[in-house]
């Protein structure tokens, strides 16, 4: 198993309306950018369900220069519904799912620090929202 040490959140740039999942995304992913796979390990739905998309065990293909310690996560959301601005409108669900999954992998991987993929791209708004304090406002696993 490889060492993995963060968790980088990213949002898909889908508005509100759209029910994407892994499937979605692994589409555009491999279609229409000639990947293998979906860059994600996982891919959170609207309705807060956890989709698996990358195997863990392999690299994603997320966040360039930092996909070999970390597991990509992707909120579907994150455009504006009337246009295509960034908007922080992920769903109650989706928050849950979220923390659930991040203190089930901090178990997994003690140590494991939580960011978004904005701090690691500067001039990305991804995933709208700051990933790094979000996490650190999370009960202790």
């Amino acid at each position: 198993m490889r060492a993995i040490r963060r968790a980088i959140l990213h949002c898909s740039y889908t508005r509100p309306s759209m029910d994407w999942g892994v499937a979605e995304v692994r589409r555009v992913h491999v279609e229409e950018n000639g990947w293998s796979d979906t860059g994600y390990h996982y891919v959170l739905k609207r309705d807060g369900t956890v989709e698996i998309g990358r195997p863990i065990e392999r690299p994603g293909a997320h966040a360039i220069g930092h996909n070999a310690d970390s597991i990509g996560i992707c909120l579907i959301g994150g455009m504006a519904e009337e246009d295509r601005r960034p908007d922080c409108n992920f769903t109650a669900d989706q928050w849950g799912a979220l923390e659930a999954l991040v203190v089930e992998l901090a178990v997994r991987f003690p140590g494991l620090s939580v960011i978004g993929h904005r701090d690691v791209a500067p001039g990305r708004a991804c995933p709208t929202f700051d990933a790094a304090a979000w996490a650190a406002s999370l009960r202790s696993p």
